[in-house]
């Protein structure tokens, strides 16, 4: 049997980002979320509504503040009282997880998509993705980028600017370019 695009992305096989449907669901996403930014901060009931036809699934509270942008939304899960401030930006190529109680901060950009490092291979189009965790009552500070296949573990804090680009454990504060374990709690 033959894999479709949708398929190998989600499986962090190389695939063509140009097919029609994962650019269907892109466009798609584009759709979505351009009318939750253009909402009014308080129609609660209305953001609601296209945070569920956007995202791949949320429990009860979720207040994601505008503007936001991702890729597909539909590989974004999230548990309960998730918090997204300004500006945030998940390109969710592969499945995005955050535990309960998440809190990210302004400017916070999670990334699932990358691309070969091989120029040759790289100008070719194809590229991969890997999925992205954050525990339970995670903080992301101002500005983090999360990396591609990144998991970061329950009662983490992660510092304002850091570029995460491993695993970081539960219980710790960790901060810096790239990010590491300042101390633990």
């Amino acid at each position: 049997m033959i894999k479709t695009e949708l398929q190998k992305m989600l499986d962090g096989e190389l695939y063509d980002a140009s097919d029609a449907e994962l650019v269907a669901g892109r466009s798609k996403a584009r759709k979505l979320f351009t009318e939750y930014n253009a909402l009014s901060y308080d129609d609660k009931d209305g953001k609601k509504a296209i945070l569920r036809d956007l995202l791949g699934g949320f429990q009860n509270s979720i207040d994601i503040q505008s503007p936001f942008y991702c890729d597909y939304g539909s590989n974004i899960f999230a548990g309960d009282n998730l918090f997204l401030n300004f500006n945030c930006i998940i390109l969710d190529c592969a499945r995005v997880t955050f535990g309960d109680n998440v809190f990210l901060a302004p400017n916070v950009q999670i990334y699932t998509a990358y691309h070969p490092v091989i120029a040759a291979e790289r100008i070719k189009g194809p590229e991969y993705a890997a999925p992205i965790t954050i525990g339970n009552n995670v903080w992301l500070g101002g500005g983090v980028i999360i990396c591609p296949g990144v998991t970061i573990g329950d009662n983490t804090t992660i510092g304002a600017g850091s570029v995460v680009t491993k695993n970081i454990p539960a219980n710790v504060v960790a901060a810096g370019n790239p990010c590491k374990v300042i101390r633990e709690l």
